[in-house]
């Protein structure tokens, strides 16, 4: 005899309330496999994250693991809960990066839906999520916002009040957090390889970094079991094949990755993320998509009692199959280009000139 009763088949779009609070399962000890097999998988070369003396000159007991990683595991945790049953995941904003993770620290996530809308076609609808991330001591070590579309499971379900939250254009400097230990007393750009430094870089300025990254099939579905996110869209090719796609999906997160590593060509010395304003998976990333990126800088802000360093805002857009020389415009005729699949606004920290 089966019983489907005891199988969580998550949430549908129906299933979500406003205002609830989601205690999201498998919390994660952070290991320096972790550490190393993020290396592996997208190659990333911040000193901070690898070289303990150089963590250690700029105020570190030890290297804080990556700040995607610790987001992509923290964000892993919501998955069951909020996405499983996802078309897709659509935006980011007000992501806060409030301390460092370390090997060893870990991670909990627990989220509140703070928006519904259903879509017109009454199958689907989009659900706003806040999370907050802590580590073992409460501590809150992340929080974003999110969006993701997800299916209904009873098309006959009524609509819920339509609630859409207002939420920052992007995370002020006075509310950004820097890690209290930092100093760029010790900063040594030969560990970085760069030569520029906050005062070098303008608003306006365009960065077309020049390497590619393609993303395997074997890569992405590592990576993503990596984080313990278990969305079938990116794992369940047979079901996909009956999709409107007909394969699976990258997960956003792995573009993401692969993004920040292709741009530290240019940006060698954005030692720190220290907020993501918003972000768009503009269109589907697929195994063997190559991707390239390029970013504009937004704004170049002084930070309050810190000579020695600043805050960088960077829009960094990532494009499948074509350099980023080809994409003169993100989008046409108010869509974005076939080829971005990522657009995102986010905040760096680097050391100031004479500081070092």
């Amino acid at each position: 005899m089966t019983s489907h009763q005891k199988i969580n088949a998550g949430r549908y779009f129906e299933h979500f309330k406003l205002n609830e609070v989601i205690q999201h399962a498998t919390p994660r000890t952070i290991s320096s496999g972790d550490t190393a097999l993020y290396i592996a998988l997208t190659g990333a070369r911040n000193p901070l994250h690898c070289s303990a003396p150089f963590a250690h000159a700029l105020g570190y007991e030890t290297s804080p693991i990556d700040d995607l990683l610790a987001f992509h595991i923290a964000f892993g945790k919501t998955v069951p809960d909020i996405s499983v049953n996802a078309l897709a995941n659509l935006g980011y904003a007000d992501v806060r990066f409030l301390q460092p993770v370390f090997v060893g620290d870990t991670l909990t996530t627990s989220s509140t839906v703070i928006g519904l809308k259903q879509n017109s076609n009454g199958k689907s609808g989009v659900v706003y999520v806040r999370s907050t991330c802590v580590n073992q001591n409460q501590q809150a070590v992340l929080s974003w916002v999110r969006w993701v579309m997800v299916h209904k499971q009873d098309l006959n379900a009524p609509a819920p009040q339509t609630v859409i939250p207002e939420l920052p254009a992007f995370v002020d400097p006075t509310s950004l957090n820097i890690p209290q230990q930092f100093s760029a007393q010790g900063f040594e750009a030969q560990a970085t390889g760069g030569r520029y430094y906050w005062e070098d870089y303008q608003a306006g300025e365009r960065i077309n970094h020049p390497a590619g990254m393609t993303i395997n099939d074997s890569d992405h579905s590592l990576a993503t079991r990596l984080y313990q996110n278990n969305a079938r869209l990116h794992f369940d090719d047979h079901m996909m094949k009956t999709s409107p796609f007909g394969k699976r999906l990258v997960y956003g997160g792995i573009v993401i990755s692969a993004c920040r590593s292709l741009s530290f060509e240019g940006l060698e010395n954005a030692l720190a993320i220290l907020a993501i304003n918003g972000g768009t998976h503009a269109n589907p990333c697929f195994a063997g998509d190559t991707i390239y990126s390029f970013t504009e800088v937004l704004d170049c802000w002084e930070l309050t009692n810190r000579p020695d360093i600043g805050a960088l805002r960077l829009r960094m857009v990532g494009i499948k199959n074509a350099s980023p020389a080809d994409i003169a415009e993100i989008k046409v005729n108010g869509s974005y280009h076939a080829n971005v699949v990522l657009d995102l606004d986010y905040t760096v920290l680097m050391p100031r000139k004479g500081h070092q």
